[in-house]
C-alpha cells in the first residue's frame, strides 16, 4: 500500500540510525519478521506519520512496537502516539523487550494471530475472484 500523500517526509538518515542501533530484542524479533516470513512485509524503523514503527506492514497497516526503558520514562508520549496512529488507520501491537527477549515464540505467535484476525483493507482482486 502506497502512502497515498498522507505523510510525504521521510527522514529517512534518521530511519537507517535507528535500524543501526537496534536494541538486542529489536534485532531477534527481526529474524522472524525478515523476507515476508509471516506471509507479509514488514520494515523495520520505518516512518509512521511524524513517528517512526519498530515494525510496519504497510499493507494491513499494522504497527508491532517494542518497549523498553524509554517507554516507562515518557508514556504519555506513547499514548499520543498511539491515538494518533490509530486515528490514521494503523492497529498497533505492543510487546516489551523483555517478553521479545524471554518468549520470541509466543510474540510471534501473537502477531501471527493478529496478522490473521484483520482482514486486508484492500484485497486483490484476483484473490476476490475479479481480473
Amino acid at each position: 500500500m502506497r502512502n497515498q500523500g498522507k505523510f510525504r517526509d521521510r527522514d529517512t538518515n534518521r530511519a537507517r540510525e535507528l535500524r543501526n542501533a537496534a536494541t538486542p530484542a529489536e534485532r531477534l524479533l527481526w529474524q522472524y519478521l525478515a523476507r515476508s516470513q509471516l506471509g507479509v512485509k514488514f520494515s523495520r524503523h520505518t516512518p509512521a506519520g511524524p513517528f517512526y514503527a519498530d515494525f510496519l506492514c504497510r499493507e494491513l497497516m499494522l504497527i508491532v512496537e517494542l518497549d523498553g526503558f524509554s517507554h516507562d520514562v515518557q508514556p504519555e508520549r506513547d499514548i499520543y502516539r498511539d491515538r494518533y496512529l490509530v486515528e490514521h488507520g494503523y492497529r498497533v501491537l505492543h510487546f516489551t523487550n523483555a517478553e521479545v527477549l524471554g518468549n520470541v515464540e509466543g510474540v510471534v505467535t501473537a502477531i501471527i494471530r493478529a496478522l490473521a484476525d484483520w482482514p486486508t483493507p484492500n484485497p486483490s482482486r484476483k484473490r476476490e475472484g475479479g481480473i
